[in-house]
């Protein structure tokens, strides 16, 4: 197939059906730049990518290059009011973040269009004049230190950073990248440094234009984007400095050949195979890592995973390349033990040495690889829109490392089969070459040091390259094999023709056994589709034992299609069975060709499915640790839990659940699952590439499987057996708290929830409660974390539970206790109050023509848009004109609206205001969890002790779905 090229001084390569336009352009200070124009887009979008990051971090001053980072979104000599640049942003419909890696930090936002251009230059002006106030630098050191003490015990931060500190001490690659209040603030004083200084210094050293790469997407045509760019940012700074490389490998002989045994925070175990390896980047038109991580980790029959899953020992397995720069790379196999697994340690290191063996013995298979590369084409053709400030942060960083010719492409298109290459890196591969990182809770009290950055327990031992070959020797004579030819590949990509526009999904079918929602693709001409079945089934949400059963049949329906539906997920066809609040849902989305092929056979699977006790016990252990995880939750995520809980009846909490687990059997899903069945209603949504009568043929299928015969598997419900969630109103004029402790005692974080509940969905109340949220996030954000410096996770969001509409502050802090974070946000509300008072009336409109952008902005891609629709059908709403009569009714608002929304509902003290604060207490301040709970309350505040009592005395919303069965349409 020949690729799309578009003709310009680089030949970019392009998917074929790609619309946008794109140039490549060098300004005079060197600076390199792809500007994309995109006709069709409701967003604008850039991503500057610096050529500098943590691995030149000066000794002693960990963190300076992600402090940097922080900095820049404070102020610069052009615009000097602090955090005006994000204000601008989100107040015009955008958003902005930053990150930083090793030898990259990147930078990057979106906004309206019609804000573009003042964006812009207010971005430039990171790279140009950036001012670092020293009571800014001293107050977002704070920030840095929060957003470290979330990660402490986070097993994926530990992990990565054993993995570095068992590496060279004097390679870049040892560093702690992070920062914390120690390494910028405490040790440079002690040293009498100055950490604002060389940040300046930092900053100066390493910003230079030539080590820049930009990308922008506009509205507007290249040539009036082009003059747009050339007056912003031909004023960065060009030194013309060298970009820094880092040569040499970060492992020597001392740091391979290695044995790690680590305690994670969570339960389980895992095993980690790294490999230093030659980096892919050097062939990725030959793409050995893809070829080997492909074949590694491969799930079909006669693979590694599938046998070590067999013999019930593995849960997951992933491979591939990770890591990488132009100058090293690793390449890792990671695999989730079973507690069986954990006691077969040698058999596994020698299953995946024997499988590599198998690798080298039948060579590199040029038909593997063709198979590889034409599924890799058909996805880069036909890929799907992303949101442009996804789009231009993946761009940014491809130019950093490949030709302009690929820059779109990166190493997405393996074209060119190299036996050499492939086995070469086979090679690499070796026993002699690896470093084995083996985590499990089981290692407790037996490791003998600590890592000095999260203080991870582990222990090191020699395991020789000659002491895997015995074992691999000896490795159960399993049958490895490589995978046969893909069936699910599509060769089908023609488009399907609907006879009217249907822009909005209709109801296309209803039975007594199910209804089906239809949309056509209209918006996006893509060989894909998107299908949902609901199975709506009375008896799973009953109890916690029939919740944590219903669980435990579709992760074990999952486990048995594993192998078999694979293919299909390697050839771009996803498939998922998940537990809902009332029964489970089945999701296939991805090429139509063979879709229907897969929903038959998971339908079948289901139908027929009974219980294997050798893979019940594996689900069972597996949902019983994550059960017994959750107490590791970050605490924002405890509180908002905890909210939900409150909030949403007939919701079991997970300590039950947990509870129940060790006491189910076997014999309890053999008998639950037919009960579960006997009684059901498929809510169906089919959108995308399909015709009406395949989608209407598919659910008939569907209903002839469990309904027809003399025998069914299901009846349709009864009329009283409608299930639908339902939510509890709170009183008007109180405030209610929440308090518990936080679930890990070594967390020392707390957290607030902070939640004003508002109305059921209605448009006018909608569209209120949205644009306060709009005026007030930024606000909040400023107040609370850069002033305050709360913690690093401050967030002013909405909320939405079944149509019941609400605002939330999300606060996550170690510096104060909840119940003081309640009072500052109570003080944010004062102040904001006269904020909203005195709001210019352009200000205003500028608001909401901000809130008006973002409603028309079009969906991307066909997951996103059925994702929208099958939201009104699963809230029961049913408005799929939606953004259309929200925005109408936006027209309409008028600043007063805004002001009395205000007063009636979310001022402190205001008359209707429900309020509701969950406070979860970390071990940084359990005794103001006791003096908080002693306190006498004003009779406005009322604590909830418990919160089941507490939602069986509140009265509930009616739910929407209050007709389910009798929808009239």
């Amino acid at each position: 197939m020949a690729l799309g090229v578009m003709k310009q001084d680089a030949e970019i390569i392009k998917p074929r059906n790609d619309k946008r336009e794109y140039r490549r352009i060098v300004l005079q200070n060197n600076l390199q730049v792809l500007l994309i124009s995109d006709a069709e887009t409701d967003k604008c979008a850039a991503s500057m990518d610096v050529r500098v990051g943590s691995f030149s971090d000066p000794e002693g001053l960990e963190g300076l290059a992600h402090f940097l980072e922080h900095m820049l979104f404070y102020a610069s000599e052009k615009y000097p009011q602090e955090d005006s640049y994000s204000k601008y942003i989100s107040e015009h419909g955008g958003s902005t973040n930053a990150f930083t890696s090793s030898e990259h930090t990147n930078y990057y936002f979106d906004v309206n269009p019609d804000s573009f251009e003042e964006a812009l230059d207010r971005f430039a002006q990171f790279f140009i004049k950036p001012l670092m106030s020293a009571d800014a630098t001293t107050r977002e050191i704070k920030a840095v230190d929060s957003e470290n003490q979330k990660n402490l015990l986070s097993d994926v931060w530990r992990m990565n950073q054993l993995q570095k500190h068992l590496s060279l001490k004097d390679h870049p690659y040892h560093k702690f990248s992070t920062g914390n209040w120690d390494t910028l603030e405490v040790r440079p004083k002690e040293r009498g440094l100055d950490t604002r200084q060389e940040l300046l210094k930092f900053y100066n050293e390493n910003y230079s234009a030539n080590l820049m790469h930009l990308v922008i997407y506009t509205k507007d045509g290249l040539y009036k984007c082009e003059s747009l760019v050339r007056s912003y940012f031909e004023d960065i700074r060009n030194t013309n400095k060298n970009f820094i490389s880092f040569p040499g490998q970060p492992c020597d002989s001392e740091s391979l050949q290695i044995l790690v045994k680590a305690v994670p925070i969570k339960q389980g175990h895992k095993l980690k195979f790294v490999w230093p390896i030659t980096p892919g980047i050097r062939h990725y038109n030959e793409g050995p890592s893809r070829y080997l991580g492909h074949l590694i980790g491969h799930e079909g029959e006669g693979s590694l995973f599938y046998i070590l899953k067999k013999l019930g020992w593995a849960t997951s397995l992933s491979a591939g390349e990770s890591d990488w720069t132009n100058e090293f790379s690793f390449f890792r196999v990671s695999i989730d033990l079973t507690d069986a697994g954990q006691e077969h340690f040698e058999d596994i290191v020698a299953l995946l040495f024997k499988y590599i063996q198998l690798l080298q013995q039948s060579g590199p298979c040029q038909w593997i690889f063709d198979e590889l590369a034409a599924i890799c084409e058909t996805s880069f053709h036909y890929q799907d829109k992303i949101r442009p400030i996804d789009y231009v942060v993946n761009v940014a960083i491809n130019m950093q490392f490949y030709p302009p010719k690929d820059w779109l492409v990166g190493s997405s298109l393996p074209s060119k089969f190299n036996s050499e290459v492939i086995q070469s890196a086979l090679k690499e591969l070796s026993p002699f070459n690896v470093r084995i990182f083996w985590e499990s809770t089981k290692f407790e009290g037996l490791a003998d040091s600590k890592e000095p950055w999260y203080s991870t327990a582990y222990s090191v031992e020699r395991l020789t390259g000659s002491k895997i070959e015995q074992w691999a020797d000896k490795a159960p004579g399993e049958d490895l094999h490589l995978p046969v030819p893909n069936v699910f590949i599509p060769t089908d990509l023609s488009l399907k023709t609907v006879s009217e526009e249907m822009t909005l999904p209709v109801l296309l079918r209803k039975t007594p056994y199910s209804r089906l929602w239809y949309k056509p693709d209209t918006s996006f001409s893509t060989p894909k589709a998107y299908v949902k079945i609901d199975f709506n089934c009375p008896f799973s949400g009953s109890s916690p034992e029939s919740e944590v059963l219903t669980e435990i049949f579709t992760r074990l329906l999952m486990d048995y299609l594993n192998e078999y539906a694979y293919d299909a997920q390697v050839a771009g066809l996803y498939y998922s069975v998940s537990n809902t609040d009332f029964g489970f849902q089945v999701t296939v989305v991805g090429y139509n060709h063979k879709l229907s092929i897969l929903l038959e056979t998971v339908i079948q699977r289901i139908a027929n499915f009974e219980v294997k006790p050798d893979r019940f016990a594996v689900i069972k252990e597996l949902v019983t640790k994550e059960y017994q995880n959750m107490k590791f939750q970050q605490p924002y995520q405890q509180a908002m839990y905890y909210c939900s809980l409150i909030l949403q009846d007939q919701t079991w909490p997970w300590t039950e659940e947990l509870e129940v687990l060790p006491h189910l059997e076997v014999e309890h899903l053999v008998k639950f699952f037919p009960l579960m069945i006997s009684r059901i209603f498929l809510e169906c949504f089919a959108a995308g590439n399909l015709e009406p009568k395949e989608a209407e043929s598919m659910i008939q299928h569907i209903e002839d499987v469990f309904f027809e015969g003399s025998n069914p598997v299901s009846q349709p419900l009864f009329s009283s057996q409608y299930m639908t969630n339902r939510v509890v109103k709170l009183e008007r004029g109180i405030n209610y708290f929440y308090s518990t402790e936080g679930l890990n005692p070594s967390d020392e974080n707390s957290a607030l929830v902070h939640y004003i509940q508002v109305h059921q969905d209605d448009f006018k109340l909608n569209v209120t409660l949205q644009l306060f949220a709009v005026i007030a996030k930024q606000p909040a954000f400023h107040q609370l974390r850069s002033v305050e410096q709360l913690g690093y996770i401050t967030v002013l969001m909405q909320r939405n539970d079944s149509g019941v509409r609400g605002v939330q502050f999300i606060i996550q802090s170690n510096v104060k206790g909840p119940g003081q974070i309640d009072l500052r946000v109570e003080s944010f509300l004062k102040v904001f109050e006269t904020k909203l008072y005195e709001m210019p009336s352009d200000e205003f409109k500028s608001n909401v023509n901000a809130l008006i952008e973002m409603k028309l902005e079009k969906h991307k891609n066909l997951r996103e848009e059925s994702g929208f629709y099958w939201r009104e059908v699963s809230d029961g709403t049913f408005k799929f004109d939606r953004r259309e009569r929200e925005v109408a009714a936006l027209r309409q608002l008028t600043q007063k609206d805004l002001i009395d929304f205000f007063n009636e509902y979310i001022k402190v003290g205001a008359p209707l205001k429900k309020g509701l604060s969950v406070r979860v207490y970390g071990s940084a301040h359990s005794s103001e969890y006791h003096t908080d709970k002693t306190q006498p309350a004003e009779s406005s505040v009322v604590p909830i002790e418990d919160i089941f009592s507490f939602r069986r005395s509140r009265p509930l919303y009616g739910s929407f779905k209050g007709g389910f069965g009798h929808l009239k349409l």
